[in-house]
């Protein structure tokens, strides 16, 4: 967990899309750099799935001194969402009324819950204007669903690798991911690690959405042709499964999928071009071409939608794990299309596809 991790506590009754109160709310979050008087230069990053709050952890060749979102410019911000595991109020919380922890029964967040839950915060650090937003995959849906939420309060966005609402091709995904994690016999157990032997299947299911057919080719083809068995490739699943047993719990990933799964910004808002159209920031929607998850299609609904976005398609051999990979190839196309936001760093040569408005 990372040395600059700080709390915050939400005191007050906290209403979510449920209609259920949750009594107060704690959130962890990281920040870095220095607010200026205005309030006005902050840059909001979100995370993924199984993400921290600390980005220069996760998207070191993005954030960082230095780097395009640098701390000697910007004030840099990052909250840990709601159910995770890395210490915002999680299902490992102790449970006021039993005094046990939650497990499985915490309470239902959704991306638009998570997105509400942040307000309070900004207020606390005195952020008036946010002057960047940014996320990839479920940090790009909490971003999307905010934007709408408060559309005069992000100068510009950066969604990257996600959609307006979560497929039917993601949320089959996610509920494989969780039928392995509830055939593992210990999934009914009131234990903090329940499903942890079927986490470590979920997330071999999850790499085969998160990369494709040519990165298994290329990273784990076997050299000896005259193998049967014990297959790199098999290797690679395994361990994998067990990197992330050991550093997340199964019943935070299982509630998480399911918030990312009822991600819809149109949900009472007549429908997803009406919500997507409240967005007033500048925008710059950001593709994976080679993203089997999140697929290019969604992100030219995004820029189609979004009041004068502009869209950029990022070649990668990485598949939907591009967006933490090709920090280079982002922050080109981030430069190019918002360069006052970068007097300091000399403009890269990207070209931007020009959007189609619907």
């Amino acid at each position: 967990m990372t040395d600059h991790l700080r709390f915050f506590h939400h005191e007050s009754p906290f209403q979510l899309e449920s209609g259920l109160w949750i009594p107060k709310l704690r959130l962890a979050y990281t920040c870095f750099g220095n607010l200026n008087a205005a309030g006005d230069n902050a840059v909001w990053v979100f995370h993924a799935l199984t993400a921290n709050a600390d980005p220069t952890d996760w998207w070191p060749g993005l954030v960082g001194h230095g780097k395009l979102i640098d701390p000697d410019q910007h004030f840099i911000v990052c909250v840990n969402m709601p159910g995770s595991c890395y210490g915002s109020f999680n299902p490992l919380d102790i449970h006021p009324g039993t005094g046990e922890s939650y497990l499985h029964y915490f309470p239902f967040f959704t991306t638009r819950d998570m997105a509400r839950a942040y307000q309070p915060l900004r207020k606390a650090l005195g952020i008036n204007k946010i002057r960047l937003g940014i996320g990839g995959s479920m940090g790009g849906q909490q971003l999307l669903e905010w934007a709408v939420d408060e559309p005069e309060l992000f100068e510009h966005i950066v969604p990257i690798s996600t959609n307006a609402a979560h497929s039917a091709w993601g949320k089959a995904f996610n509920a494989s991911q969780r039928f392995a994690i509830e055939n593992d016999e210990t999934w009914q157990t009131q234990s903090s690690d329940a499903g942890s032997n079927g986490l470590k299947t979920a997330r071999s299911i999850a790499l085969l959405s998160y990369r494709n057919y040519n990165t298994y080719h290329k990273a784990q083809q076997d050299d000896a042709h005259d193998r049967i068995s014990d297959f790199k490739s098999e290797s690679y699943q395994r361990y994998q499964g067990e990197k992330l047993a050991k550093r997340f719990n199964a019943i935070c990933y299982y509630k998480l999928t399911k918030s990312m799964d009822a991600h819809n910004v149109g949900r009472g808002r007549g429908d997803l071009s009406a919500a997507l159209g409240k967005i007033r920031a500048k925008t710059l929607v950001i593709g994976i071409l080679s993203d089997l998850l999140f697929p290019i299609s969604e992100q030219h609904y995004l820029a189609e939608n979004i009041p004068n976005a502009q869209f950029s398609a990022i070649d990668s051999f990485y598949g939907h794990d591009g967006f933490l990979l090709e920090n280079e190839k982002i922050s080109a196309a981030i430069q190019a299309n918002f360069p006052s936001l970068f007097p300091n760093i000399k403009q890269a040569n990207h070209t931007l596809l020009p959007c189609v408005q619907g």
